[in-house]
C-alpha cells in the first residue's frame, strides 16, 4: 500500500529495496547538491540516470530531457524518482512518475508539495518529502559525520583544525 513515508525505518526500507534512480534536476556544475548526491548514490552501487533537458552528458552517463525519454530509453528501469527542483515544479514531474511506473517519489531537502505528493500516494507510489537521499543513506550505512562526508576517522571527539 502505497504511503507518505516518514520513520525512518520506512525510508530504510526504500534505500534497501530500490536500486535505479532517475534524479530530476541532476546538474552538470560538480558544486550542485544534486552533483555530490548522484557521484555518492553512484559510489554506493545506485544506478543514477540523470534527467534534466539543458544537459546531455553528466558523471559519463546520458541526460535525458524528461522521465518520459528515459522510460522510452530504459523501459522498466525508473523505481525512484529523485527531484531536486523546485516545489512549485513538482506536480508534473509527479504525473510523469506514475507515468512511467515509478514505486517512489522522493523529494529533496526544502522541496515539499502536499498536493502532489497526496497525488502520487492515491496512485500507488510511495513518497519522501523534504529529506535527501544521500544523507538518509549515510545516515543508515555509516557515512555520515560532521560535513557529511565519511573521513575514515573513528572517533567520539571532534577534530580540531
Amino acid at each position: 500500500m502505497a504511503r507518505l513515508i516518514e520513520s525512518a525505518s520506512e525510508r530504510l526500507e526504500i534505500l534497501s529495496t530500490y536500486r535505479r534512480i532517475a534524479m530530476v534536476g541532476l546538474s552538470g556544475n560538480p558544486y550542485r547538491p544534486s552533483h555530490f548526491a548522484a557521484i555518492y548514490l553512484l559510489a554506493e552501487g545506485y544506478e543514477v540516470a540523470p534527467v534534466n533537458p539543458r544537459e546531455k552528458m553528466i558523471l559519463g552517463r546520458p541526460c535525458y530531457p524528461s522521465l518520459t525519454k528515459l522510460a522510452e530509453a530504459q523501459p522498466g528501469e525508473i523505481e525512484v524518482v529523485d527531484i531536486f527542483r523546485n516545489s512549485a515544479d513538482v506536480p508534473p514531474i509527479v504525473e510523469e512518475a506514475i507515468a512511467v511506473g515509478a514505486k517512489v517519489v522522493w523529494m529533496q531537502l526544502g522541496v515539499v508539495n502536499e498536493a502532489a505528493a497526496r497525488r502520487a500516494v492515491e496512485a500507488g507510489l510511495d513518497v519522501v518529502m523534504d529529506r535527501c537521499m544521500k544523507i538518509e543513506h549515510a545516515r543508515f550505512f555509516g557515512g555520515l559525520n560532521l560535513i557529511g562526508l565519511n573521513t575514515g576517522v573513528v572517533s567520539a571527539k571532534r577534530l580540531r583544525r
